[in-house]
């Protein structure tokens, strides 16, 4: 490759085990991103990637079963959410330990929105595991994170395909995986067409409206901010709160990057 690099990595909690497929493709042809950025699981993965610990990631994702994914949560509204994060801060600092971003293998950025301003933080040096438990701070799930001065939560409400920070990164060719775009395999898993009875529509239609708001916000960001390859892994029909997935998912992510790979190989060494 004659240009540096940028990976952005979506949000889309358990559909993130996608970009571990976009990531192994790209591996296998020898593209390496120089810069990363992720929101929420894509700040999760994209942290473990910066660090040279995506074996380590692959296994945890593959071997998730519901019964460890219930061994992980903390249930009770005792801290503001429905579940804790003490035992997943242990499992990432198994993996990432004290690690600083500037200690990290490749420049890596996480996003995550102030609670209190409604403000988009980019979170770029300082405890690494911290600003990934902060980035996927999913509001009322997980408790928000404090950090200096910003209380913070999930960076998918206000970025959720993060390419803006790859632009103030410096590179040159952008590479966005999108876990939201599926938007019609969405639909099929709700069953939700024109010939749905009405009666049967009212949540069906409540967890459209979500999906479409979570889409748009994404392709407004890409338009400000736009990549200049989009990987889109049809994964629509996974639900995002299944963690359990991760063999079919990254076999999805592997298969929707290897169709582009060429063309990207291609533009990118240009």
């Amino acid at each position: 490759m004659t240009k540096k690099i940028g990976l952005a990595l979506g949000g889309g909690a358990g559909l993130g085990w996608a970009h571990i497929g976009v990531i192994n493709c790209l591996s296998d042809h020898n593209i390496h991103p120089d810069y990363i950025a992720g929101t929420s699981i894509g700040a999760i993965v994209g942290a473990c990637l910066a660090a040279g610990k995506m074996k380590e990631v692959e296994l945890v994702a593959r071997k998730m079963t519901v019964k460890e994914l219930l061994a992980l949560g903390q249930f009770g509204f005792r801290k503001g959410a429905f579940l804790g994060t003490e035992k997943i801060e242990r499992e990432l600092r198994g993996h990432l330990g004290e690690m600083n971003f500037d200690s990290l293998e490749t420049s890596f950025s996480a996003i995550a929105a102030d609670l209190y301003t409604s403000e988009r933080v980019e979170l770029t040096e300082g405890d690494v595991v911290s600003a990934v438990l902060a980035s996927a701070a999913v509001p009322g799930v997980f408790p928000p994170v404090k950090l200096g001065e910003n209380t913070l939560i999930d960076g998918g409400v206000v970025d959720p395909l993060p390419c803006e920070s790859l632009h103030r990164m410096g590179a040159e060719y952008i590479i966005a995986v999108d876990l939201q775009g599926d938007y019609t395999g969405r639909l099929s898993k709700l069953g939700l067409t024109k010939e749905t009875p009405v009666r049967a529509k009212a949540m069906k239609t409540a967890r459209a409206s979500l999906f479409i708001m979570m889409k748009q916000i994404g392709q407004e960001r890409l338009q400000r901010f736009p990549a200049d390859l989009v990987i889109t892994p049809k994964v629509g029909h996974v639900e995002m709160a299944d963690f359990t997935k991760a063999e079919e998912l990254i076999q999805l992510g592997y298969e929707e990057t290897e169709k582009q790979i060429f063309s990207l190989i291609k533009i990118a060494a240009e």
